[in-house]
């Protein structure tokens, strides 16, 4: 078997052995309710108050400012339809923009459905907002602007404290989604005016099923889930307290190691992105070049289809995507990249990388001459690309 060369971190990361032995005592010698009043249960009850201690610090946050989830989707879903819900006598307008996860995207069609009325921005072509574009867009009834930290599939890193500031200047709420970037670039959501975040363990080496959406204090919002008194009585349900002490455990490993992993991380990419960009004709970087997550390579190759070589580069044990995981089913070519400015063509030979700290110079190196043999060997096959090449 060929050694696996993971690149799809964007999709989820292996959860760091520290994190797992830091669960492992919640599943079967600390495993109490948390909300039972003996002191067994008083373990999990202070494993789970530690892990929001850390979690709200590694934001500039106060502890009772974060509530957890079972991952971003749920965090996202909560924010949007509780914060239309809630502010709904202020008036029914939302702003998000088109590039959004479909966990936004999604549940603003369901808003659109149930009386608000939403404006999905377009963005420049390396995928940023245009600030002028959010400021015209304002009403007199916007309640709540929504607009990621970074973008999941080509990694544009959004120009979020510019947007908070708008968003504070109009007295509108600004929720934004992180779970591709908390953990890989520093967030305050003081110094960023941002009102609600959501976040999800498993992108930042931490478990699956657990995520938390930061709630700023004063906002009044309505529970998402109804039952119990968890959460504040704003989330029901028995906590998730493996989940949620690994998430706190994930989350104290980020930051301690983020300076010197994202430095890493950029050199690693930028030698990715220079070697394919030079080595392979007809190849375009999607997504802006510098104001991008550090793990994050986006690439389009004209005359080819993005899943024969996501299944070819499988075949030399590489993992790879074509963009979002929670729409790798679909045969459509991602939003993100029409929203962009693709054609279609183009944006269905796409292909995401997704850098960790455990890849290395050695393995990038084999995968970029897997690409090229691969790219050559399915263009030989288009009737495309052989046309082009007899009109050069």
């Amino acid at each position: 078997m060929k050694k696996l060369i993971y690149l799809d971190n964007a999709a989820t990361t292996r959860t760091a052995p520290e994190v797992v032995e830091a669960m492992l005592p919640y599943f079967t010698e600390h495993y109490g309710n948390p909300s039972s009043v003996y002191s067994l249960a008083g373990e999990s009850k202070k494993a789970v108050a530690k892990a929001r201690e850390i979690i709200a610090g590694a934001l500039g946050a106060a502890a009772e400012e974060i509530y957890f989830t079972a991952g971003g989707s749920e965090a996202d879903n909560w924010a949007l339809k509780a914060a239309a819900e809630s502010y709904k006598s202020k008036g029914n307008h939302i702003i998000t923009t088109k590039i959004e996860h479909h966990a936004v995207l999604h549940t603003c069609e369901w808003l659109e459905r149930n009386g608000f009325e939403v404006t999905y921005l377009n963005v420049d072509e390396q995928g940023r907002v245009r600030l002028e574009e959010l400021k015209k867009a304002i009403r007199p009834t916007t309640i709540l602007i929504s607009i990621m930290f970074a973008n999941n599939e080509i990694g544009t890193i959004e120009p979020i404290r510019e947007i908070g500031e708008i968003a504070h200047e109009h007295g509108i709420l600004f929720h934004t989604d992180a779970v591709q970037a908390f953990g890989q670039v520093p967030i305050h959501v003081d110094a960023y005016h941002i009102d609600m975040l959501s976040s999800s363990g498993h992108k930042l080496n931490g478990p699956k099923g657990i995520g938390f959406l930061y709630i700023r204090k004063g906002l009044k919002l309505r529970s998402l889930i109804h039952g119990g008194a968890q959460e504040r009585k704003r989330r029901a349900g028995t906590e998730n307290v493996p989940g949620i002490v690994g998430y706190g455990a994930a989350v104290a490993r980020a930051v301690r190691t983020m300076e010197e992993r994202t430095v890493r991380e950029r050199e690693l990419r930028d030698y990715l992105i220079d070697r394919v960009l030079k080595e392979i004709p007809y190849t375009r970087l999607n997504g802006h070049r510098t104001d991008r997550l550090p793990n994050n390579a986006n690439f389009s190759f004209q005359f080819i289809e993005g899943e024969s070589l996501l299944i070819m580069l499988d075949m030399e044990g590489i993992c790879g995507s074509s963009g979002s995981a929670c729409t790798s089913g679909s045969l459509d070519p991602s939003h993100v990249l029409l929203a962009i400015g693709l054609p279609h063509e183009i944006a269905h030979g796409s292909l995401r990388l997704t850098l960790n700290e455990e890849n290395t110079k050695e393995e990038l190196d084999f995968v970029i001459e897997q690409l090229k043999k691969i790219v050559e060997r399915l263009r030989s096959m288009s009737p495309l690309y052989e046309d082009f090449t007899r009109r050069q």
